[in-house]
This record gives structure tokens, C-alpha cells and sequence, in this order.
């Protein structure tokens, strides 16, 4: 045991160069000021955070609450110049702890907004506060000449290959469900729009090409991370990487993920390419290279911590097993979980508040209470239909009935599939509370 510890210890804080660590700050701060930039450019502070009269929240963080329009929008010059003070190395470990902090109370502000990948960039952002990559080619270098080093311990390099490596694999082990495997679905639903395209739209049409997209997809994200590490194949593995996000952002409209998980894979590459990068930075700039070596460490109250964090990102993506059902009907542990565009999910909901003293029942208009955007996830989510009971729950008391009761008709199709009743419309969902426990009125698929 003694020397499977030391070992273990031994790889961890063996001491390699610090340049890789510097290419993935810089680029994770250009791409995170690209990224906010462009969506403050297309309105989406106003239509996400500003505009609507309520917001779903995430259990346990009903206290969440947005700010004025001011105070948004504040918020997201803060996370542009954050980002540039990241990728310039300039008060670092400060600038990169409040970057993760905002970006997060961001995403919890609306659980309608979730997205994989924005959820990637919380916790990507909670390991780079952990990591010395401000110690080279920084303006806290040039503040502080005394902090500048040339190595670091392996572990702060690997922490960082690890997450990647969870994400595509997590993405891959997703993937082999029946749907995907069997059925070719949602592909071959989401194919369909291509066949009007000239030359290769005959070519979407077929279901052949569907299947081959879905088990080439999953045979990607399972190999990726265990290619990338391999010297030899790494160079093969990356085009892989390259073309797989590429086809993948010109398909469909995911954003800005393709690109992070482009140019974050750069960290897998051999030192000798990061040495080489940062440089010849430091050679346009004219800034010595050569800081002193680090003295490798790893203080136990990060390796717990460390160790704690990928532990429950281990566990994560396999909570759903608890629950019975389907989780792409039921979407019970679903989130967290890098089940990454497997479900074609589309519903409507129609809600009922009944007076229970007068008998009065008023049919609700949804988009009276809630933007595009939070209806459309709401008729598919079952915690969020039931938060959006309690919302009309309240508003009803509000206007003077006292006991309303709260039912809705919804019907949800997945993934190519013929729509059917989604809960049980005579459950009363505002006697219900939210929790982890397992929803009884959803009923079976």
C-alpha cells in the first residue's frame, strides 16, 4: 500500500514545464471574452435575464435572484474583463475565483437556460483557480518577478486532461441508450431539414447515414480521451476532434462549445509544443522566459478537495439509476450528467387553476407568465411544471382565491415518437413539493 501511495504520489508531482498550462489560460480567456461579447451582441442579457417575469430555479437555490437590467449588464462587462484579466495573467487567482463565481450565479439564475457546455465552462473555471497558470508570460510576473516559475507539479496539467477526458467519455457512455444505438434518433429526425440541401441532401435523407453519424459519434466520444493520450495517435485523434466539432457547430446551433473543446484539447499535446508557443509570445514580446523551477507539492487540503470533486464527477452521470423510468422521458438526473444532444423532446401544456370554493376554473395562456424559452423547457421538465404550478399558485392567491388548485394537460413526444399524456392531469400540483425523490405523477413512457 505504502508504495502504490508513493507512486501514486511520485506521478502526480513529478515536475514538467508550466507552458501548457499558460496556453490554456490564454485561450480560455480569449474565448470566454469572445463568448460574452457575443452574447450581450445578440440581446440575450435583456431576453434571458431581463425581460421575463419569473424564473425557474434549481433546488436549493430558490434565493438566486437576477439584478436590474443595470446589474446584469454589469455583471457581463464583469465577465468580459474577467476574461481578459485571465487570459493576460494580470491579478489571476483573483480574477479566475470571481469569474467562476459570476459565470455560476449566472447559470443559476434560470434553470431554462442550462446548457452542457455552460456548465463545463463553471467547473472548468473552478480548476483554473486552482492551477498556477499565472506564473509565466503574465502581467503578474512583471508585477512580481519573485512568483515566475518554469515548471509546475503534473497534477495541475492533469486535472485539467482529466475533466476534458470525463466529458467525452460521460458523452460517449450516454450514448449507448436505445435510441441512439437502434433507432438512430434524434439524428435521423434532426437530418431531415439537410435532404433540401443541394449535392449531399439525397445523402442526409438515408437512414444509413443517420446510423453511421450516431455510432460514429459514440465510438468518438469513448475512444477521444484515451487517443489523445497516446503519443502517436494524438495527431490523428485531434483532426478528430477538429472535424467531429466543426460538422457538429455547422450542423447545429450550439454556440460557442465546438470551439472551447477545439482549442481547450491543446492541452493533451506534447510539452514540447507549448514550449515552443509560449515561446515565441515571449519572444514578440520580448520577456524572458527563464523563472526559477517550481518545488513540486501537493497540499493535502486541495488533493481532498480534488479528489472529493472528481469523485462526485464520477457519480454524477449515474445518478439516474435511482430512478425508475426512462431518463430521457422522465429527466430524472439528467442534468450533469453530459447527455449531450441525445433527445429530439418536444411538448405542450396546458394548465388549469380551479377556485376549489367557488368551482371556478380559468384555462392559462402560458406565454402571459413566461417567455418562449421557459415554455418550451417547461412542458417537458417535470420539475419545472411543477414550479410553474406554484407560480400560478401564488398569482391566483394574489388576486383573492384562496385555494387554488393547480392541474395541467401535457403531452410529450420523444424523439420521433407519437405524443402522449406526459403526468397525471388530475394530481393537484400545487400540494406537491420539489426534491430529489423520484415524481410519482409522471407517468410511464
Amino acid at each position: 500500500m505504502a508504495k502504490a501511495f508513493n507512486y501514486i504520489d511520485g506521478f502526480l508531482n513529478r515536475e514538467t514545464t508550466i507552458a501548457p498550462l499558460v496556453t490554456v489560460r490564454i485561450l480560455f480567456g480569449l474565448l470566454m471574452f469572445f463568448g460574452t461579447v457575443r452574447f450581450m451582441y445578440n440581446g440575450w442579457v435583456e431576453q434571458l435575464y431581463v425581460q421575463p417575469r419569473y424564473f425557474f430555479h434549481y433546488y436549493g437555490f430558490e434565493w438566486v435572484q437576477p439584478l436590474s437590467q443595470q446589474g446584469m449588464w454589469l455583471v457581463f462587462i464583469s465577465l468580459a474583463t474577467l476574461s481578459i484579466f485571465i487570459s493576460i495573467g494580470f491579478l489571476y487567482k483573483v480574477s479566475v475565483a470571481l469569474f467562476f463565481l459570476i459565470f455560476t450565479y449566472v447559470e443559476l439564475i434560470d434553470v431554462t437556460n442550462y446548457l452542457n457546455h455552460y456548465y463545463f465552462i463553471s467547473i472548468f473555471s473552478l480548476l483554473l483557480a486552482f492551477v498556477p497558470a499565472h506564473r509565466r508570460l503574465s502581467v503578474d510576473v512583471l508585477l512580481w518577478p519573485s512568483i515566475g516559475r518554469s515548471t509546475v507539479p503534473f497534477w495541475t496539467i492533469g486535472i485539467l486532461k482529466l475533466q476534458l477526458g470525463f466529458v467525452y467519455f460521460f458523452a460517449g457512455i450516454a450514448k449507448l441508450n436505445y435510441d441512439w444505438i437502434c433507432r438512430a434518433e434524434p439524428l435521423a429526425t434532426w437530418f431531415v431539414p439537410f435532404t433540401q440541401l443541394p449535392v449531399i441532401g439525397n445523402l442526409m435523407g438515408q437512414k444509413l447515414t443517420a446510423y453511421l453519424f450516431s455510432w460514429g459519434g459514440a465510438l468518438y466520444d469513448l475512444t477521444i480521451p484515451f487517443l489523445l493520450i497516446q503519443r502517436r495517435a494524438l495527431p490523428f485523434a485531434y483532426v478528430a476532434v477538429v472535424l467531429f466539432h466543426i460538422i457538429t457547430w455547422f450542423m447545429f446551433p450550439i454556440g460557442m462549445f465546438p470551439w472551447v473543446m477545439i482549442f481547450l484539447t491543446l492541452v493533451f499535446f506534447p510539452v514540447s509544443f507549448h514550449e515552443v508557443l509560449v515561446g515565441k509570445i515571449e519572444s514578440v514580446l520580448s520577456i524572458d522566459g527563464n523563472q526559477k523551477r517550481w518545488n513540486p507539492q501537493f497540499p493535502k487540503p486541495i488533493a481532498l478537495f480534488l479528489a472529493s470533486y472528481f469523485i462526485i464527477q464520477l457519480l454524477l452521470p449515474f445518478r439516474y439509476l435511482v430512478y425508475p423510468g426512462n431518463i430521457f422521458w422522465t429527466e430524472e438526473g439528467y442534468r450533469f450528467s453530459w447527455r449531450v444532444m441525445l433527445m429530439e423532446k418536444a411538448g405542450s401544456a396546458q394548465f388549469y387553476v380551479t377556485d376549489s370554493t367557488t368551482g371556478q376554473k380559468w384555462d392559462i395562456h402560458n406565454p402571459h407568465y413566461l417567455s418562449p424559452v421557459q415554455e418550451k423547457q417547461m412542458s417537458t421538465q417535470p420539475d419545472l411544471i411543477l414550479q410553474y404550478a406554484q407560480i400560478l399558485e401564488d398569482e391566483f392567491k394574489s388576486i383573492g382565491v384562496n385555494n387554488p388548485v393547480v392541474t395541467a394537460d401535457v403531452f410529450v413526444s420523444l424523439n420521433g415518437r407519437r405524443s402522449k399524456r406526459f403526468i397525471d392531469n388530475q394530481t393537484d400540483l400545487s400540494e406537491l413539493s420539489d426534491g430529489f425523490h423520484h415524481k410519482k405523477w409522471i407517468l410511464k413512457q
